[in-house]
């Protein structure tokens, strides 16, 4: 067995998209090779209704699929082909954009008007660009979930692991993708395949992962005592941690445990032409999807 090293840690950036929604991103708009199949990451999570409940209104997508988990609140969701629904606590989505779809979400936050979720984009290979659009909703009691006997959970949302399979299935880049709870204090080592491009983000806790310094946490402006004050939260690293080759992860927790997602997928290894939410393999392509979203024929008739 070969540990993955640790080729790079960071924190997601700030960032606003949609109607004014401040989220964080991993990953995103840059070296589309880095981790290949997978183009962007964001994890958005407010306590503050006006911070995203003017959500992402229509807007188009192509060459892509967006993975959707969402873990506090529900995400309402419409588009150009009538489909609509409401993802809540749990719940995933996998979005094929194929050769095209309009499509808006509305986030909304729970009781205590939080809202917690994650958007993955995913990218497809060049045969499959333009393939019909299609959804895959899955409930969260769908979701296999794994108990350790040291307290180890693993939610188990695509791929096969310790004997288990997620219910999403038939996506190009051939992912896995879990939700990792390791309690405080212990190591655990997860096996992966070897030659598939893999990340883990933090979202609560913190941890050591093989030979990475801890996460430290994100800077955030907070009222403490009645005043504003700059402090590291702990209790949500939004830390991306990228891994080389290898066929196994280890994780030490920290005094508080450590939750993550672990994902990887097969890279796909095409030139990349991207601009915005459209995602093609050449200029042209690109300026042609964008010429038809001008002209009204963006959208294809169902073969």
């Amino acid at each position: 067995m070969s540990l993955r090293p640790t080729l790079e840690t960071r924190q997601a950036v700030p960032t606003m998209e949609g109607a004014g929604v401040h989220l964080h991103r991993a990953f995103g708009f840059q070296d589309p090779s880095e981790l290949d199949p997978f183009l962007l990451f964001d994890d958005f999570r407010n306590e503050r209704p006006e911070d995203f409940m003017r959500g992402f209104p229509w807007h188009p997508h192509r060459g892509i699929e967006t993975i959707t988990y969402v873990l506090s609140g529900t995400v309402d969701h419409a588009d150009s082909l009538g489909n609509t629904g409401s993802l809540g606590a749990g719940d995933i989505q996998w979005m094929t954009a194929g050769s095209g779809i309009l499509h808006q979400e509305m986030p909304q936050g729970n009781a205590q008007g939080q809202m917690h979720g994650f958007q993955l984009w995913a990218n497809l290979p060049s045969d499959l660009k333009m393939t019909a659009p299609r959804y895959q909703d899955v409930e969260a009691k769908e979701i296999p979930e794994i108990f350790e006997d040291d307290g180890t959970r693993v939610k188990v949302i695509i791929g096969s692991f310790w004997g288990k399979t997620g219910p999403v299935d038939g996506i190009a880049a051939d992912p896995q993708y879990l939700d990792i709870f390791v309690p405080p204090g212990v190591k655990k080592t997860f096996p992966m395949d070897t030659y598939r491009r893999a990340f883990a983000y933090v979202f609560d806790g913190a941890g050591v992962f093989s030979d990475a310094s801890a996460p430290t946490g994100v800077l955030l402006e907070k009222e403490v005592a009645g005043q504003e004050v700059n402090i590291r939260d702990m209790s949500g690293n939004r830390t991306l941690v990228r891994f080389g080759t290898g066929d196994e992860v280890t994780v030490q927790a920290g005094e508080e445990g450590i939750r993550f997602l672990l994902i990887s997928g097969a890279p796909i290894q095409e030139p990349v032409a991207w601009h915005g939410p459209i995602v093609m393999n050449t200029q042209e392509e690109l300026q042609k999807a964008f010429s038809e979203l001008r002209n009204g024929t963006f959208i294809k008739p169902a073969h």
